[in-house]
């Protein structure tokens, strides 16, 4: 891996280091969904929500398909949700020591 590999997989971390964004992606894992819903199930604003998914866009953890006039956010691919997945199982693991 390189300097630049290692620098780009920090900042991914860094993204998932933020509680609200972390709640956000949680939500979206259920099924895709809009921002109005998103604020209403983690108790953000609307317009928070709205930057963290821009964040979110950037770093390719989310993705938004227009439904009418309104986007409905899903995560990127299978990739975030094995992340988040291993990690909470992780979470759950005793240690053995």
């Amino acid at each position: 891996m390189t300097t630049l590999d290692t620098t780009l997989l920090a900042e991914m971390f860094k993204m998932l280091g933020d509680p609200s964004r972390l709640r956000i992606l949680l939500v979206i894992m259920d099924a895709p969904i809009h921002v109005g819903d998103i604020a209403e199930r983690t108790g953000l604003t609307p317009s928070l929500v709205s930057h963290h998914l821009r964040l979110l866009r950037a770093a390719r953890f989310v993705k938004a398909e227009r439904q009418g006039r309104h986007m409905a956010y899903e995560l990127h691919d299978h990739h975030i949700t094995s992340i988040i997945q291993d990690m909470a199982s992780h979470l759950g693991e005793e240690d053995n020591i």
